[in-house]
């Protein structure tokens, strides 16, 4: 069997994919990493080889990716050119490791010629960089996670009498459960597809508006979807306290706001403009099963909210 690594085993989305790997894969051939020790606590009694995999160490990634056929690298949680030179880091010590196969968590729209987002800019740079590699690659563009929408419309109930108010308007989206993102991320780790885009697309087209009657249908809540244009939204997360970037501030209130405004307000702008719509069944023909829907998610709401982000990026 082939060598598989997982990195960032400490994180959300690390943790939901390392699950998947231990259930359906040989132990032997599994190694998890994390950035330091500490990260790997919750594994010690795991029958996986564990390594720490310090992106700030491009000698020690090299050793750390040694004897691997498959890396996974889920994307950095910060944005701009700490992520980029992060991942840049990781793919060049995978290169001189001779690791076989990249599978990266991209994002949806990364293929849309026009694209521009602080989030996804990221990827379509990255992707363009892996491609000028001698490695092969899977990438898997993830649709939006529902659980991120799922919090917003427990807020809106709670805090922002029943409105919802954001810049998506009637643009289509296919949101995806965060575990079925982890699914699809360990299924192309064991499959043996490669040099390719993976859709993880959720089963139905929904405008945002869409969304939230789904909603209130399963919970009884009356929320109602405001639209409003991109300079109001920069303004509600300004009077929350948002940060506007992933820079400064962001990893002390990653807790509280796992993202940024920048990234928020362009991603529905591009939402909006129709740049994110990509709908295949590319996750099912991938893991054999089909993605939750959005009413199942609100049918078992407690365990489908975002949760914090993990932001360290020392």
């Amino acid at each position: 069997m082939k060598k598989i690594l997982l990195n960032g085993v400490d994180g959300n989305f690390g943790q939901k994919a390392a699950k998947v790997l231990l259930e359906k894969w040989p132990h032997e051939d599994l190694i998890f990493t994390a950035p330091t020790e500490k990260g790997l606590e919750m594994y010690k009694d795991v029958d996986v080889e564990k390594r720490v995999a310090d992106f700030n160490d491009s000698e020690g990634l090299v050793k750390a990716f040694e004897g691997v056929d498959t890396m996974i690298l889920i994307s950095m949680p910060f944005v701009g050119p700490k992520r980029r030179a992060a991942q840049k880091t990781a793919l060049d010590a995978a290169v001189k490791a001779k690791v076989n196969r990249l599978v990266y968590t991209s994002i949806v729209g990364a293929g849309e010629k026009d694209i521009d987002t602080y989030e996804v800019n990221d990827h379509v740079w990255f992707e363009a960089y892996v491609k000028e590699q001698p490695i092969h690659y899977l990438f898997l563009r993830d649709s939006q996670y529902a659980e991120a929408m799922v919090s917003n419309y427990v807020n809106a109930y709670e805090n922002t009498n029943n409105v919802l108010a954001n810049n998506m308007g009637e643009g289509l989206m296919a949101y995806i459960s965060r575990d079925d993102c982890a699914l699809a991320c360990a299924c192309a780790a064991m499959s043996d597809w490669q040099d390719r885009v993976v859709d993880v697309n959720g089963p139905e087209q929904l405008t945002i508006g869409q969304y939230i009657q789904i909603a209130n249908e399963v919970t009884g809540h009356d929320v109602k979807y405001v639209e409003i244009n991109d300079e109001q939204q920069y303004e509600f997360f300004d009077s929350i306290g948002v940060p506007r970037t992933t820079e400064d501030m962001w990893a002390q209130t990653a807790t509280n706001f796992p993202f940024c405004s920048d990234g928020m307000v362009t991603f529905g702008r591009a939402i909006r403009l129709g740049q994110m719509s990509t709908f295949t069944n590319d996750f099912e023909e991938l893991t054999g099963q089909k993605p939750m829907t959005v009413k199942e998610m609100f049918e078992d709401m407690e365990n489908h909210l975002i949760g914090s982000r993990t932001s360290t990026n020392d």
